[in-house]
């Protein structure tokens, strides 16, 4: 009799647990011709196989159940507040069996104490999967501040998010530690690195596994190595090196302007522990080295000016901030030889009054990503400012509207497969940096993008916090918080010539 009832309970308890998971739809309920307003906004989104659950909220609802269908499969979520949560392993299994097709959505809003049905949107989902992991930098609103700041990790396929880095593990006192430029080569782990500035300053690199703390700064150099590109397989880091000034706007709807006043493009052997200039033209400002997948081409963008009185005038600087405008270039680069060819310009964004910048080319060699806005090089603060994607073969911008709002959009990559891109965008609240994934399919079309889903939908919309320069990854992160902590406490080697 007790054996009875010890297996009884269980089944039970299975059966409540499912009933409550999977809401009942409403009977009684008035249809609408239109798509129901929910944040995120996944109506109509191309997701990977393997994103992890898009949960939503229905906004402005008391309560709600959405009913997600794929041939004879349907299931029903919602039933808690106005929160639509889904089972992991549910959607997962949903999703590989509608790869390559796409789901029906039907919401179900009750509002003022009426139930209404609205017109069912579709989720597409892709052949490709995406990289699994995402990193990025968390920040609070600031300009010059470094009370808080935190290099992170996400896992795509699920909601598991940790730390990579924290600047409070080694910060002190008002100053702080500012920590940035994160990077990977070939999307992988093994080789990696991030910068610190202020307190505990140098460059964290990871090289084979083993850690390495370095100063990137000697004498012939502008500043210590800023913005970075790892070559995809070569153990060289390619870096700009630049002086940094911030402009306060009083009036314009621009709150900051980002300018460098100098800057220079060098190569560092992490083998070697030895820098060598690339360009370093004093009327010319360039930055933001990128390597093509195939280690064959360096492109970066470059704003010629020349100083009307004083080299480095800021004064100038201020005056013609309008005038600074990026255009993009590469350079060929032999292996075999380790020497660069010369520059070639592959878009004058200039010439129509525009600048571009954060160059990233496609695995295959056909495209290139970049940021452009109406002038400078941080366009995440202009409102203008959008994702382009130039095609190489025919010197052609592609459609990318898909990709772009009325709000900032910036710092776009290409995943592993080129088939997924991610970019920063304001869209939400012109405020905060979220982090977007958009997909790019063979024929070069552009999809729209999708917030990356969260456990809770309404994280974003409480967070007080940028997701900022977001970068694919194909693993996480495998030192701990800890080591690159200790290792921040000891003396940097000093960067050769």
């Amino acid at each position: 009799m007790l054996k009875s009832l010890i297996v009884k309970i269980p089944l039970l308890t299975l059966l409540l647990v499912a009933c409550s998971r999977h809401p009942s739809l409403p009977t009684d309920f008035q249809r609408i011709d239109e798509f129901a307003q929910i944040f995120p906004d996944y109506v109509g989104v191309t997701v990977p196989p393997n994103i992890a659950p898009l949960n939503f909220l229905a906004i402005d609802a008391d309560d709600v159940v959405a009913e997600f269908k794929y041939n004879n499969l349907k299931l029903n979520y919602g039933g808690k507040d106005n929160k639509v949560q889904i089972d992991e392993k549910e959607w997962h299994e949903l999703l590989a069996q509608a790869k390559g097709k796409s789901l029906a959505v039907t919401v179900y809003a009750k509002k003022q104490g009426k139930w209404l049905a609205y017109k069912p949107f579709p989720i597409h989902v892709a052949e490709e999967d995406v990289d699994p992991y995402v990193s990025f930098r968390q920040l609070p609103p600031t300009f010059v501040g470094y009370g808080e700041l935190s290099i992170r990790q996400r896992n795509l396929t699920n909601f598991e998010e940790k730390t990579i880095y924290n600047n409070r593990q080694v910060s002190h006192g008002l100053e702080g530690q500012c920590i940035n430029c994160h990077s990977y080569q070939n999307y992988g782990t093994d080789n990696m690195m991030f910068h610190m500035r202020m307190q505990n300053p140098g460059t964290m690199i990871v090289y084979q596994g083993q850690l390495i703390f370095v100063n990137l700064k000697d004498e012939t150099m502008i500043s210590a190595a800023a913005y970075n590109s790892w070559h995809p397989h070569l153990p060289i880091i390619a870096f700009s090196t630049d002086h940094t000034m911030q402009s306060f706007h009083t009036r314009d709807i621009t709150k900051v302007e980002v300018m460098e006043s100098a800057s220079d493009l060098i190569i560092y052997d992490v083998e070697h522990n030895r820098v060598t200039t690339v360009l370093n033209d004093s009327t010319e400002l360039e930055l933001f080295p990128s390597w093509s997948p195939d280690g064959k081409w360096l492109y970066y963008c470059s704003a010629h000016y020349e100083y009307r009185g004083k080299y480095e005038d800021t004064t100038d600087l201020l005056e013609d901030f309008r005038k600074l405008q990026y255009n993009l270039y590469r350079l060929s680069f032999d292996e075999r030889t380790m020497t660069f060819g010369e520059p070639e310009l592959i878009y004058d964004a200039a010439s129509k009054n525009r600048s571009a910048v954060q160059p990233r080319a496609s695995k295959d060699g056909r495209y290139l990503l970049f940021a452009e806005g109406p002038c400078g090089l941080f366009h995440i603060w202009h409102t203008s400012a959008d994702v382009q994607i130039l095609d190489l073969q025919t010197s052609q911008l592609v459609d990318a509207a898909a990709l772009n709002s009325p709000l900032p959009e910036s710092y776009p990559s290409f995943s592993s497969s080129d088939r997924w891109i991610l970019l920063e965008s304001r869209r939400d609240d012109g405020n905060y940096t979220r982090t977007y994934i958009a997909y790019f399919d063979k024929q070069g079309k552009v999809h729209k993008p999708f917030l990356v889903p969260m456990e809770d939908p309404e994280y974003f919309r409480l967070l007080l916090r940028s997701w900022s320069r977001p970068e694919f990854m194909k693993e996480p992160v495998r030192i701990t918080p800890r080591q690159f902590a200790e290792k921040a406490l000891t003396t940097p080697i000093q960067v050769s010539k």
